[in-house]
């Protein structure tokens, strides 16, 4: 995922050490960086990687690029441009809320289809049968599209285990909210979880069920951005929603689809103290992670590609 949003952030694709050093910088030093900038400009600036000549190594257009050809309000600041050091923090930033959160969703939802193993039956079926006969290198963006069981089960690993807690929102003048007075510079947090796990609109809202997103189910039709009903909020709602919000269920569908194509995902049996490799007990950290990380015995799947 790192190796991934590098490419879209800078243009270039990494060396494999370039990638693991801006991966231990954001692990490691995030907090710092909040604090001193330039320390960020100077860690992540002397570094480099993959090169401007080979075309085959990079993007067209870029996140780097749009904050190049960025130019503040001529009201506010003159018309000028981002400074490097505004640029690194954007970056991190970036990278920070793009790399984490789709990480930690993506292992929350792979979670259940080791847990629940007819999940993961019905997603292979569903891959064959929609078209993957001459079993292509990998299933394409094209091909999610004809795949509403990945759908349900994304939406449904998005609905079980949310965010839990969205960045703060602070009140620019003395309002209320839902009958509760809220003071002008008064931060303001929304429990995403409560909204998901609401049990006037979600049925058994403790289980992973995907039925609940196929035909005849509570959640047909949700809308994640909130703009005709919240039933969840996985990604926030109205003006402050994650701008991210397509690209991620993207990447939760490429990623999902394609590690169940290419691999069987089965229960670990030989833990310790009996420990099966699943442990859905949570940990708060930059987002709501697994306590202890996903174990799974993976076997790849042997297709006749000959077909």
């Amino acid at each position: 995922m790192f190796s991934l949003l590098t490419y879209m952030c800078s243009g270039q694709r990494l060396q494999r050490h370039r990638v693991e050093e801006i991966e231990a910088v954001q692990r490691e030093l995030f907090a710092l960086f909040a604090f001193c900038p330039a320390l960020t400009t100077k860690i992540l600036s002397s570094g480099g990687g993959g090169t401007r000549h080979d075309q085959n190594n990079v993007a067209g257009y870029c996140y780097v690029d749009t904050l190049l050809a960025h130019r503040l309000p001529k009201e506010e600041e003159g018309g000028q441009s981002l400074t490097e050091v505004e640029m690194v923090s954007l970056c991190t930033k970036f990278l920070t809320a793009s790399v984490y959160t789709t990480v930690t969703a993506l292992q929350w939802i792979m979670a259940n289809p080791v847990i629940q193993p007819e999940v993961q039956t019905k997603l292979l079926n569903e891959i064959i049968t929609l078209g993957d006969y001459l079993f292509p290198p990998e299933q394409e963006e094209e091909d999610l599209m004809k795949m509403p069981y990945l759908k349900a089960v994304v939406l449904e690993g998005l609905r079980r285990q949310p965010a839990h807690f969205l960045l703060s929102h602070v009140a620019t003048e003395d309002t209320s909210l839902d009958r509760h007075r809220v003071p002008v510079a008064t931060p303001v947090n929304f429990s995403v979880a409560d909204v998901s796990l609401d049990e006037e609109v979600w049925d058994r809202l403790e289980e992973f069920r995907t039925e609940r997103f196929m035909d005849g189910g509570e959640g047909v039709g949700v809308d994640l951005t909130g703009s005709r009903e919240i039933t969840m909020m996985s990604f926030g709602v109205g003006r402050r929603i994650c701008p991210s919000l397509g690209l991620a269920v993207l990447d939760l569908e490429y990623f999902v689809a394609n590690l169940v194509r290419e691999f069987e995902w089965r229960m670990v049996t030989d833990c310790d103290n009996g420990n099966n490799g699943v442990n859905l007990a949570e940990r708060p950290e930059f987002t709501v992670t697994m306590d202890r990380l996903l174990r799974a015995r993976v076997a790849r799947r042997w297709f006749d590609r000959t077909r």
